[in-house]
């Protein structure tokens, strides 16, 4: 075969020409090894990379070879191939049955050439290999020409590589994103540790992946969950912190890797995955306010070398995770407070229903008890009805001591009572409800007074009565919907409070919880505050007829503002504090 320098220019034009058009790296040496195969006119070729894990030669496209080709590979000097990636220079080869380094793969090979690619820094990435079934089918001149085609071939690739790793960091980053707003909406917490696992398995292309919790104040980590090909998870039982495979981890608060876990050395660790496919792994500590929280591991199934993105790929991820697993204790906390004020309202109720009924049994009691004075019975000694008439005094005393009892059980202390800012008071009590506001699609705009409005009250109770206002109006709009709270100054009516003991004209403040529900049937509206009245099949009636109660004991009042298809607003009134 005669060169020409026009074929030449046209071959190496070709070969540029890959580096503007071509995205996928194993396509693009495809058409290299082409373009190199028919302007050489040889028999077969190959293209192999040096692998920066193993350090071996690996096949990655061919060209007239046999099919198991790909079987083949090479270390460091080991044939002509190997020779060349070592010492980074061509080779021409005329006869191969006079070359002692040549290991044949097609026994019709007669000649052949081998350049290396290799960068500007020096570094060999691979090599190009032509045979020829023809003896002496390349001069020196091919040689030449196979080198620069091969520097120009290096420069594509490295360029499509780049090209590759660039559009592979932003699909993991892309991941990464999904991948945290997927964790935001996990709140349950063993759903929340298999999306991490699966997760962390998908960004990083992994075989498998663990999460392991980190519990300081008792010294134990804990495999929470594993993902992979094998459902053959690592025990589950606590074990020491200072003593698994983790603990690396959580000594130097930074990740570790390990080549290979089915060396001899990892045969009794028992906080792996129980896949014995399993090769290289990398782990990571997941830091919540610079405590480690927990370790993210992944797991390869061959011998991999994770290079710096991968390391800060699943950092980044690791950190989210850390976030969202603290995210999920502090729901459960929120829940856990919910349900402890949910059932201490239960008892403030059971409390108050008690002194309502003893208040309405103390009056027709005290008529009772009058009217039978006034009878004057008096029998002789020794008529059983002069023991009757003392008994049933007796009793009558005994009924009117129980009511007075009850009654003063359920009055609440004047020593509960404190000086608040009604602001920290409301937003507190927005704070227990936020998570089911989201929940319902429920928006919540507080629209607070430039200056602090304190009032003396008990806290608790006020609590109780805006968190009943706020679950009403949430029950109101079961498919989502907008309450607003505002807060204005202005004066308390005459004859507010209990007994109506209230200053007319006095300072106070005017709450107003305002839904965009369906309204109050019109022909209950005017009874809402009145005891066992309830709209909803499991409603008790007993809410709002406790909060006017607690109103009227804190000298304020409630009273439903305006009601309708677009809404309803319930209006508090607390007497401002003189302090």
């Amino acid at each position: 075969m005669n060169l020409d320098t026009h074929d030449v220019t046209t071959a190496l034009q070709r070969i540029s020409s890959l580096g503007a058009r071509a995205t996928d790296p194993h396509e693009t040496m495809t058409a290299i090894l082409g373009i190199l195969v028919d302007f050489f006119e040889a028999s077969a070729g190959t293209i192999s990379l040096l692998n920066p894990d193993t350090g071996k030669l690996e096949i990655d496209v061919h060209h007239g070879m046999p099919a198991d080709i790909n079987d083949v590979v090479l270390r460091l000097g080991q044939g002509i191939t190997g020779w060349v990636a070592f010492h980074g220079r061509p080779q021409l080869v005329p006869d191969v049955r006079a070359d002692p380094r040549y290991i044949p793969v097609r026994p019709e090979v007669r000649s052949e050439m081998t350049a290396p690619f290799v960068q500007e820094s020096g570094q060999v990435l691979g090599v190009i290999n032509l045979d020829s079934d023809t003896l002496n089918a390349f001069t020196p001149a091919h040689l030449d020409t196979l080198v620069a085609l091969a520097d120009e071939a290096t420069h594509v690739l490295i360029r499509v590589w780049q090209l590759a790793h660039l559009r592979g960091k932003a699909r993991q980053l892309e991941a990464l994103v999904a991948a945290g707003q997927a964790l935001v909406t996990k709140l349950e917490p063993q759903e929340l540790h298999d999306t991490i696992t699966r997760d962390a398995r998908k960004i990083l292309g992994a075989r498998a992946s663990a999460l392991y919790l980190h519990y300081p104040a008792r010294g134990v980590i804990v495999l929470a969950s594993s993902t992979g090909d094998e459902a053959t998870p690592a025990t589950a039982a606590e074990l020491p912190a200072d003593s698994c495979l983790v603990s690396a981890v959580l000594h130097t608060r930074k990740h570790v890797e390990f080549a290979n876990i089915q060396s001899p050395e990892f045969l009794d660790v028992v906080d792996l995955p129980r896949d014995t496919a399993l090769r290289s792994m990398l782990a990571v500590p997941m830091f919540y306010e610079q405590e480690i929280v927990g370790v993210l591991a992944v797991f390869t199934d061959q011998i991999h070398r994770f290079n710096n993105d991968e390391k800060r790929l699943l950092g980044a991820f690791g950190s989210l995770a850390a976030v969202s697993l603290q995210n999920s204790r502090l729901y459960s906390r929120v829940f856990q407070s919910e349900e402890s004020l949910r059932k201490n309202e239960q008892l403030t109720t059971l409390g108050l229903l008690a002194a309502e009924i003893a208040h309405e049994i103390r009056n027709p009691l005290t008529v009772i008890k009058l009217l039978f004075g006034y009878l004057g019975l008096d029998f002789p000694e020794g008529d059983p009805r002069r023991t009757d008439v003392r008994v049933i005094g007796e009793k009558l005393d005994q009924l009117e001591a129980i009511v007075s009892r009850v009654l003063t059980l359920a009055k609440a202390p004047t020593s509960l009572h404190s000086r608040w800012n009604l602001a920290e008071i409301i937003e507190d009590t927005i704070v227990l409800i936020r998570l089911k506001l989201a929940q319902c699609k429920i928006h919540l705009r507080l629209e607070l007074p430039p200056r602090p409005l304190w009032v003396d009250v008990n806290k608790g109770q006020i609590q109780q009565v805006l968190l009943n206002l706020l679950l009403n109006s949430t029950q109101a709009m079961p498919d989502g919907g907008m309450i607003t709270l505002s807060v204005a100054v202005s004066t308390m009516p005459p004859g507010t409070g209990e007994k109506g003991g209230g200053e007319g004209g006095a300072a106070c403040a005017v709450v107003d919880v305002s839904d965009t529900g369906r309204g109050i049937p019109g022909h209950i509206s005017e009874k809402i505050f009145e005891s066992f009245l309830s709209t909803r099949p499991d409603g008790t009636g007993l809410g709002l007829s406790i909060a006017k109660r607690i109103l009227l004991s804190h000298h304020g009042d409630i009273s439903l503002h305006q009601t309708g298809p677009s809404g309803t607003t319930i209006r508090m009134r607390l007497p401002l504090s003189t302090g």
